[in-house]
C-alpha cells in the first residue's frame, strides 16, 4: 500500500507518552510519515521522539495550533492525521479507522469519536455554545477531539486558530467549505487531567473561535 498518510504530533512536554504514541502509530498496517513538532518544550520530548526514529521538527511559537500549522508545512502526502501528543490510546488501529473513511468513501475530513473521563470543555462550552449558535450542524459526539483526519488540500484551504481553539475551529471551517465529514469511534483514550486554570484558559479559547465563526466577535 502507498505511503500517502502523514501523521503528525503537535508535543509540548510529552516525554510521558510521545514514544507510546509513536510506537501505537508504527502498529497500524497503514505505513505513515510520523512528524513530531516539539512546540517549545522543556523536557525530553524531542530527545524521545528522535530515539523513535521520527522527523522532529519545531514551533518556536507555543500553542497547538500554532504546531499543527507548522506540522502541515513539512507534509508532502496527500492525508493528514493530527494526534494529540498527551494521550494513552487503547484501540488497535486509530489510524486505519480514521483514514480508511478517505480513502475508500471519499470523505473530506474524519472526526474522532471516543469513550473517556472528563471532557468538561465539551459538555460545558462547546456543546452548548454549537447548539445555539450552529443548531444545524451541532450533532458531534466530540467536537474538540484531537485524533483527527482530513485531505491536505482541505486543510491547506483554512486558518488555524493557533491555540486550544483550533480544533473547533477546523471542525466548523470544514462545514463551511461543504466538505464531506465523518465521526468515527475508536474506542477509549485516556489523556492528562487538566487544572481548572488550564481548563478556564482552555474555555475560553474554544469559545472565541466559535463565537468568531458565528461572526459575533472578530
Amino acid at each position: 500500500m502507498k505511503n500517502d498518510v502523514a501523521v503528525i504530533i503537535p508535543a509540548f512536554n510529552e516525554e510521558k507518552t510521545v514514544g507510546l504514541i509513536i510506537d501505537s502509530i508504527r502498529k497500524s498496517e497503514v505505513k505513515t510519515n510520523i512528524i513530531v513538532v516539539d512546540n517549545c518544550s522543556t523536557d525530553k520530548t524531542s530527545e524521545i521522539a528522535k530515539m523513535h526514529n521520527v522527523q522532529v521538527v519545531y514551533c518556536g511559537n507555543q500553542g497547538k495550533g500554532f504546531a499543527m500549522e507548522e506540522g502541515l508545512k513539512h507534509v508532502k502526502e496527500e492525508i493528514v492525521v493530527f494526534v494529540d501528543g498527551d494521550l494513552n490510546i487503547h484501540s488497535q488501529d486509530v489510524i486505519k479507522m480514521v483514514v480508511d473513511p478517505i480513502r475508500n468513501e471519499n470523505y473530506d475530513f474524519v472526526k474522532s469519536t471516543f469513550e473517556r473521563a472528563g471532557g468538561r470543555v465539551t459538555e460545558l462550552v462547546a456543546k452548548p455554545l454549537l447548539e445555539l449558535l450552529f443548531p444545524d450542524n451541532c450533532n458531534f459526539s466530540q467536537p474538540l477531539s484531537g485524533i483527527i483526519a482530513g485531505k491536505k488540500e482541505k486543510f491547506d484551504k483554512i486558518e488555524l486558530e493557533k491555540d486550544y481553539g483550533v480544533d473547533i475551529g477546523i471542525l466548523l471551517d470544514m462545514i463551511k467549505m461543504n466538505a464531506k465529514i465523518k465521526e468515527v469511534n475508536i474506542g477509549t483514550i485516556d489523556n492528562c487531567s487538566q487544572s481548572w486554570k488550564s481548563l478556564s484558559k482552555m474555555s475560553k479559547q474554544v469559545m472565541v473561535a466559535i463565537l468568531k465563526r458565528a461572526n459575533t466577535i472578530k
